[in-house]
């Protein structure tokens, strides 16, 4: 017998499916479709084990869903634009395409070794020209339809860098690569304005029963409808202040536990008074340093500033607040202003508590004494009855939101409102890894987009990242053009696109990636939308909830015929491993670590004494990577496969270990042996089971239709887990010593189909041994006969007074009185009626049996 060589076999059956294009589609009318996509990589340099886990799940669907006859499309890119080639420039002195296009070859190479079923043939690359400029004219004609637009915005600048941060690049209030303090700066930026559709984001997640309901959840509350009013506290002083100060709120029924107003630091009049009084100013400096990043806001210690100005009541002009400059009010919410109620919101009573503000509750709980009741370190936030609340006492909180909102239109004092927390996506990156935006300012005709012949405005190559800012800024020639309107100088934008508008739109240019147009309309029709997405949750909002504005606007711009571009969504969990730390509590690397004797870990090169820490993400900063090629290199393609799929759910976080990727490897050793030890033994390919059928024979049979069916229903389930647990046990079943040569031959088939999936490469190898021509990639799927999934027994629950007294083993569909008579007989049944007849027996068919006595 031959020993399985994984690394003979599965470039041997990689080259087959390549060569004969297997894996390559196009649109077949009247066929049913099957559109399965992994979130696209971006091009770092080496494939992960997170990469290796989610493109494995994608495969398994698509070789399945292929094998039941859909025609499915399953295409790879890469999202190659971004700020990792640019720093990668800036570090080593290498153009950012270079950089990048080194990157993919090593990748797809990588990817390739897994044996993934690809169509190639459809690779885009989404810093190409050829892909971005399609994107270019999408932006102009959501231009035309007025979503998107330029306007000023606070952002995170950079004062060494002289350039934009995102949130996560402001560390501690400082550039992540300067170290210079953080400033909030007011800019022109592009916007593209997804606020248009807000309701319909919304209110569609509750047809999207094929997505999570965590991830649907996540996008609800990023957008955030809030219904509430406006409210308009008057300044008491009319000759310094003129008019009123406005506030939205979702919660005007407490508008009497009101004791203290605050603005944003960004907001106008913050910014009016700080000109004029250096302390303010100063504090608003501190503020910028928090960036614009809401969750470092919300972490960040409450602080204010008392402006020392006051406003009225919008229910009572005698009663006069403190306004505050506060470093939590968000001024892209609301208004930029709040009232602060602090017996009913958190933030606001640890914001009172710190200033000595009063603290009036004006909901009381239920059932409890209003004389006794007081706020003590936490605000009550749930639902009472109105109290110390003029007009609204005795009112519930629904009832008293409406009529606090009826009151402040009769008095002109406000009105009721919705808000949203989303607000229109900023697209504007100073970078020059990008898409450009294709658009000219002049001086006379203001903003003045592109023409469409003159697209795509491609990046210039000759780019120095040595001066501070964005290079295509300092460009000495790139940006100066002549206006397409009236001739005259201009210059070009120099901002490039946020890299999520690229992920945005990616998943319909693979409809047909080779057409001059964005898209082929008869494509698209007919592949969108992704059937299947898989990706990590992490991208629950940003890039998801992008890409379905995205199909949106370009359904209203005539290029989709769809809203949603992802009818199903699966989120897997990461792959995570041990880290360990030395004695100052840096990392180590688990290939320099060893136990010794006593079960304690050491260092290799020093014997330093090792301390293993929980397990957590692979990460590079944590030390403990495993490098799939080394693990592809081993072990081979099937055996990362397998263990990528059978140790935890695919929903849930992996725990990689040796034993674990061990065990599959000898999985698949044992495979091999009783699939080729025993092809002497079977049928010839092709014949049928058709007579000398014993009773072992046909429970065999029964075994092996009964896994198809919950292999089946599994996979399509996303369970792969424990598919192959089944999978298993069917192997184990086969390891018997099975006499009919049909019996072991479908046994055998079926194992190797069921198997393909997960591990196609050795799949093909058994199935050509088994004496098939026809590659196993273009078998369909095995289908369970309904003739033997059916149980022939079953098991019956006998109770006696409620409790249970032993179970029957009984044929399907047995005549109560049968059932009865065997229950009657037991010995736990015997042991309490004696052997007298009993009061009564009811027996529910096929379930349980109970006796009264």
């Amino acid at each position: 017998m031959s020993r399985y060589n994984p690394k003979e076999t599965e470039e041997k059956w990689r080259k087959i499916w390549e060569d004969q294009g297997v894996f390559e589609v196009t649109e077949k009318p009247g066929v049913e479709k099957y559109y399965v996509l992994e979130m696209f990589p971006y091009p770092s340099g080496r494939i992960h084990m997170g990469h290796v886990r989610n493109y494995t799940m994608g495969d398994v669907v698509a070789r399945f869903k292929r094998a039941q006859g859909f025609n499915v499309l399953h295409p790879m890119g890469w999202d190659s634009f971004g700020l990792p080639a640019e720093n990668a420039a800036f570090e080593n002195k290498v153009h950012p395409a270079k950089w990048t296009r080194e990157n993919i070859a090593i990748m797809r190479d990588q990817l390739k070794s897994m044996g993934l079923s690809i169509d190639w043939s459809r690779e885009i690359s989404t810093c190409e020209p050829e892909y971005y400029r399609h994107e270019q004219k999408m932006f102009l004609d959501l231009l035309k339809q007025d979503l998107a637009y330029k306007r000023k915005s606070w952002v995170n600048w950079d004062p060494v860098e002289n350039t934009v941060l995102a949130n996560e690049q402001v560390i501690d209030g400082c550039g992540w690569r300067s170290g210079a303090a953080v400033e909030r700066k007011q800019l022109s930026q592009w916007f593209f304005r997804i606020t248009a559709f807000a309701d319909d984001l919304l209110d569609s997640l509750n047809a999207m029963e094929r997505w999570p309901e965590k991830v649907r959840t996540m996008q609800a509350k990023w957008i955030n409808r809030s219904e509430g009013a406006r409210a308009l506290f008057p300044y008491a002083d009319q000759d310094a202040h003129d008019g009123a100060l406005e506030v939205f709120t979702t919660r005007p029924d407490t508008l009497y536990g009101a004791s203290f107003c605050a603005l944003s630091p960004n907001h106008p009049l913050a910014l009016k008074l700080a000109a004029d009084n250096p302390e303010l100013a100063i504090f608003l400096t501190e503020c910028a340093a928090l960036g614009t990043s809401e969750e470092a806001i919300e972490k960040a210690e409450k602080r204010g500033f008392d402006t020392s100005i006051t406003v009225r009541h919008p229910f009572d002009p005698t009663w006069e607040l403190p306004v505050y400059v506060a470093n939590f009010v968000l001024m892209e919410y609301g208004t930029g202003a709040i009232f602060g109620c602090p017996a009913h919101d958190q933030r606001d009573l640890d914001f009172a508590r710190k200033y000595e503000l009063r603290i009036v509750p004006v909901v009381l709980p239920k059932d409890v004494n209003a004389s006794e009741f007081v706020v003590g370190d936490n605000a009550y936030i749930g639902d009472g009855v109105l109290f110390n609340s003029g007009f609204l006492d005795g009112m519930d909180v629904k009832t008293a939101i409406s009529k606090a909102i009826e009151k402040l239109i009769s008095d002109d004092a406000g009105e009721g409102t919705v808000n949203y927390r989303l607000r229109d996506w900023g697209v504007s990156r100073q970078r020059y890894w990008g898409c450009p935006i294709p658009v000219i300012h002049c001086g006379d005709c203001g903003i003045v987009p592109v023409p469409d012949a003159d697209l795509p405005v491609t990046l210039p190559e000759d780019v120095s990242f040595d001066a501070p800012g964005s290079p295509l800024d300092h460009h000495p020639t790139w940006k100066h053009v002549d206006c397409p309107t009236c001739g005259k100088p201009a210059t070009r934008e120099t901002d490039t696109f946020d890299t999520f508008v690229e992920s945005s739109w990616y998943f319909a240019r693979f409809c047909a990636p080779v057409n001059d147009a964005a898209f082929t309309r008869s494509a698209v029709d007919y592949w969108m939308p992704v059937d299947q997405y898989i990706g990590g949750v992490e991208h629950a909002v940003l890039h998801l909830l992008y890409a379905r504005f995205f199909t949106r606007a370009l359904k209203q711009c005539g290029y989709l015929g769809i809203d949603e571009p992802f009818d199903g969504l699966f989120t897997q969990g990461m792959v995570c491993h041990e880290t360990y730390r030395d004695a100052e509590g840096g990392w180590v690397f688990p290939n320099d670590v060893q136990p010794n004797d006593d079960g304690e870990y050491f260092a290799v090169n020093n014997g330093a004494t090792i301390t293993v820490g929980r397990s957590e993400k692979m990460s590079k900063s944590r030390r403990n990577v495993v490098d799939p090629e080394v693990i592809l290199e081993s072990y081979g393609a099937d055996a990362g496969r397998l263990f990528m799929m059978s140790d935890s759910p695919p929903e849930r976080d992996l725990e990689w270990t040796e034993a674990g990727i061990d065990g599959a490897w000898r999985y698949i050793n044992r495979l091999w042996r009783i699939v080729t030890e025993a092809v002497d033994n079977i049928s010839v390919a092709g014949s049928e089971i058709t007579e000398g059928l014993c009773a072992d024979d046909q429970e065999y049979l029964r075994v092996i239709h009964k896994s198809i069916a919950a292999v089946t229903d599994d996979v399509d389930r996303f369970r792969f887990n424990r598919a192959i647990a089944r999978i298993r046990e069917l192997t184990n079943l086969l390891s018997n010593d099975i006499k009919h040569p049909g019996v072991l031959r479908f046994g055998l088939e079926t194992l190797v189909q069921l198997v393909g999936p997960m591990m196609p490469h050795i799949a093909e190898e058994l199935w050509q041994r088994l004496g098939h021509d026809v590659l196993l990639a273009d078998m369909p799927w095995p289908r369970a006969d309904p003739a033997y999934l059916a149980d022939e027994t079953v098991t019956l629950a006998v109770q006696v007074k409620g409790k249970l007294r032993g179970t029957l083993n009984m044929p399907v569909d047995s005549d109560n009185a049968t059932v009865e008579r065997a229950a009657l007989a037991l010995e736990g049944v015997l042991r309490i009626t004696g052997g007298t007849v009993p009061r009564k027996v009811i027996v529910i068919p096929n379930k349980v049996v109970n006796v009264v006595i």
